[in-house]
């Protein structure tokens, strides 16, 4: 039985960019371990994937010397459990995983690639990202970044050579499961309760933002353009998320605006979000830097109308005026136009979503993307084998 181990940074990214993929892999004949810090997600991850975790006190921003402690559990860990392949995700645990499992001699090293924090960082910073990433994909035997464009931009960068680049399927990390987010199969008292905390009266038009309130999620641009709108007087922001001002912060005052407009509805993470996209007219994604956003993937599987930012990852899925509606990163004007278009010009909008509905349903089926990765799994391990045999 081959051995494999998937790492995250945390656990919430096994639970959430993952799901199912290591119930998957362990019910196709693997031995699964599951990596990552601790967190209260790890109970239910465990029982739902029906594998064992183990825990490595990752954190998340940059701490030199208990990094150095991190690398060394993993340098032991793989050691002790000799794996056929160690695939991580997320920037921290792909830098500490691709180095450990090489020292410790593991044969397949997979890091996944769902977007680059460095594009959006400060100079200084900037530069300490990219020689992690560039660090991350030399010792990896393979990189999947989750996006062609992404691939592309990792191309451009010159942060590694091609022959180590793979993009899995029409891209995504875990596609999407056509029965959870499916308006056939929604649970009436989550749709009630959803319902109830947007309190919507009856004629609102409701624009969804879904994930973390951050800078990085665009989300100072949209309540700006929310708010600059003719939407505002008719409709609902609801920013689906919980606010991170110690990593991402956004500026006070719009903070402020979120916490006290009566127009603007701030929900704190919810794991029924098809319920939320259910209620929707228009779901926006005005982030900043993205692999393959799961969210726009989400949106197209309820067929609800999307508008998103032209960055790396949206511009997979969304064509502008054929699946959704594109705008420039960081261009509240245009968002503010795009929204009253929306508001205005319904019909054309779902014309889109249904457009959107059927590329998703066609490309990005999450079993076909477990399938995928399984496939290439194996055609690493028996091109291990293969090598191994022919040096003996």
């Amino acid at each position: 039985m081959p051995k494999l181990i998937r790492i995250t940074t945390v656990p919430l990214s096994l639970k959430l960019l993952l799901a199912g993929q290591m119930k998957f892999m362990k019910e196709a004949g693997w031995d699964v371990l599951m990596v990552s810090a601790d967190g209260r997600e790890i109970n239910e991850v465990r029982k739902r994937e029906g594998c064992e975790h183990h825990v490595i006190p990752f954190t998340r921003k940059i701490t030199p010397f208990h990094d150095l402690y991190c690398l060394w559990l993993l340098f032991m860990l793989f050691r002790k459990e000799k794996p056929d392949i160690v695939h991580s995700h997320t920037p921290k645990a792909g830098l500490l995983a691709m180095i450990a499992a090489r020292l410790a001699g593991v044969k397949t090293k997979i890091h996944t690639v769902a977007g680059m924090p460095y594009m959006v960082a400060e100079k200084n910073k900037k530069k300490l990202l990219i020689a992690m990433e560039k660090l991350t994909f030399r010792w990896a035997d393979e990189v999947w970044p989750n996006s062609f464009s992404l691939k592309d931009f990792m191309l451009q960068e010159g942060l590694l050579e091609e022959t180590k680049v793979r993009v899995i399927g029409n891209g995504s990390s875990n596609g999407v499961d056509l029965s959870k987010f499916n308006r056939n199969s929604l649970a009436e008292n989550h749709l009630v309760a959803a319902t109830m905390r947007i309190t919507p009266s009856e004629n609102d038009f409701l624009i969804l933002a879904v994930g973390r309130l951050v800078r990085d999620k665009g989300v100072e641009e949209l309540v700006e353009a929310f708010l600059q709108s003719k939407v505002s007087k008719y409709g609902k922001l609801v920013l689906l998320g919980s606010f991170e001002q110690k990593l991402n912060p956004i500026k006070d005052d719009v903070m402020r605006k979120i916490q006290d407009h009566p127009r603007i509805v701030q929900i704190e993470w919810s794991d029924h979000v098809a319920h939320y996209l259910a209620l929707a007219d228009v779901l926006v994604h005005a982030s900043h830097r993205e692999g393959f956003p799961n969210v726009l993937l989400e949106a197209g599987a309820m067929q609800v109308p999307v508008i998103c930012s032209d960055i790396i990852g949206n511009v997979d899925l969304i064509t502008n005026k054929e699946t959704g509606l594109v705008f420039p990163v960081k261009n509240a004007e245009v968002l503010k136009d795009a929204l009253e278009f929306a508001f205005v010009k319904r019909d054309y909008m779902q014309q889109l979503a249904d457009n959107l509905y059927h590329k998703v349903k066609s490309q990005f089926d999450r079993n076909d993307i477990h399938h995928l990765v399984l496939e290439n799994y194996t055609r690493l391990v028996e091109e291990e084998d293969e090598n191994e045999a022919h040096q003996s």
